[in-house]
């Protein structure tokens, strides 16, 4: 290779690195869809317990419409499963409250029981009443 071959080459590799970058970088570019399993009314479901206020040892300053009563479960099933608790049965009772229409729940009574029956290794429960606040907007 000469000299006038290399200060050539060397000239047009500037040029050739941009040509290969964009290249490389116009292969990213384009329209591209994400897909999931996942749909808004799910998402919607998984967090509705969220928009009911919970009422445990505190009533409602106020006053409110009961839409009737509501319960929820949380159970273990095998043993080698996460044991029962009082705190899934409490958001369970909360997502039926919301499916009641309500925004908030008077709980009543919780539960833990933990003798085996025949569904539940172990088996929490928790009752109460699903209310209709007023809200601010109305």
């Amino acid at each position: 290779m000469t000299n006038s071959d290399l200060t050539t080459a060397l000239k047009m590799a500037p040029k050739s690195v941009l040509l290969l970058s964009a290249l490389l970088l116009g292969g990213c570019a384009g329209e591209y869809t994400f897909n999931s399993n996942l749909d808004g009314q799910a998402i919607d479901d998984y967090f509705k317990a969220g928009d009911v206020q919970l009422f445990q040892e505190t009533q409602p300053k106020g006053p409110y419409e009961l839409k009737g009563m509501v319960e929820g479960e949380s159970c273990q099933e095998r043993a080698q499963d996460v044991p029962a608790s009082i705190g899934e049965a409490r958001t369970m009772a909360r997502r039926a409250a919301a499916d009641k229409g309500a925004n908030g729940l008077i709980i009543k009574r919780c539960a833990l029981i933990q003798e085996p029956s025949k569904a539940c290794v172990s088996q929490a429960l928790c009752v109460g009443q699903a209310i209709l606040l007023p809200t601010a907007d109305k």
